[in-house]
């Protein structure tokens, strides 16, 4: 199997909180990886890990090959980026915005128009990012993500603040992103519908730990073999989470 990112018992603590623990991911190559959990299961921090944003505490991981921290500025190279809200310079327009991470990347001016195209903002450009919607700025934060068209995506929920239309056409875009320049998505979100349509291979965390990992149809096997529905994914993801939780709890009583 050609993984492009993989994780070996990835650890990150806050004192004695362990935010993620003992994850090891295997994503691959080419496909659209959903990443799903509760509030506050670790997805973000994980991700933020890979970007070099925060240190793990313990354990490693491998991005097309390249070893943190050793390759950590070859890897950024390679990785667009969509964390949280974007945050954007409010009297400079999206044109602008995203020249300023153009210039720092290194790419050439073009790039600017094409992630502009991309997400649909062309004809917004020149308009301030102060006067932009919060729909328009996640997708302002994804062009950024896209500028250059690199070979990995890592988005954290960027369908945040967009309308059902809105989220239709990012939907319809990441999906098409594969294959249009064989990149690899790494995604979270809260809307397990969109992720249903859009991934290929899912990874559910809860309170830091990973359940499971593999295919769509991996999954709703598995969901089966423990007793559980298989219509949807909300409902193999609520009751993987509660049959956890309640194990959690258990073990905190003995």
């Amino acid at each position: 199997m050609d993984y492009i990112i993989t994780t070996e018992r990835l650890t990150k603590k806050y004192k004695s909180f362990a935010a993620v623990n003992n994850v090891s991911l295997n994503i691959r190559k080419g496909s659209i990886y959903g990443f799903l959990g509760p509030n506050g299961a670790g997805k973000s921090t994980t991700m933020k890990m890979l970007l070099g944003l925060t240190t793990p505490t313990k354990g490693s991981f491998t991005i097309d090959g390249k070893q943190f921290p050793n390759d950590r500025i070859s890897i950024l190279k390679e990785v667009g980026s969509f964390i949280e809200s974007p945050s954007f310079y409010a009297n400079l327009t999206g044109e602008e915005n995203l020249d300023i991470i153009r210039r720092i990347l290194g790419l050439p001016g073009s790039c600017v128009a094409d992630a502009l195209e991309l997400v649909g903002l062309s004809e917004f450009g020149r308009r301030l990012a102060k006067k932009y919607s919060l729909g328009m700025k996640q997708r302002l934060g994804l062009a950024g993500a896209l500028l250059g068209r690199p070979p990995i995506l890592i988005l954290d929920e960027p369908t945040n603040g967009l309308d059902p239309s809105g989220i239709h056409e990012i939907r319809n875009l990441i999906k098409s992103l594969p294959g249009l320049y064989d990149c690899t998505v790494l995604i979270s979100s809260h809307m397990l519908s969109e992720i249903e349509l859009m991934a290929d291979d899912i990874g559910i965390l809860n309170h830091g730990r990973l359940l499971f990992e593999g295919s769509l149809d991996e999954l709703r096997q598995n969901a089966l073999q423990s007793g559980f529905t298989a219509d949807n994914l909300e409902d193999m993801f609520l009751s993987m989470v509660d049959k956890d939780n309640v194990k959690r709890k258990q073990r905190a009583k003995l």
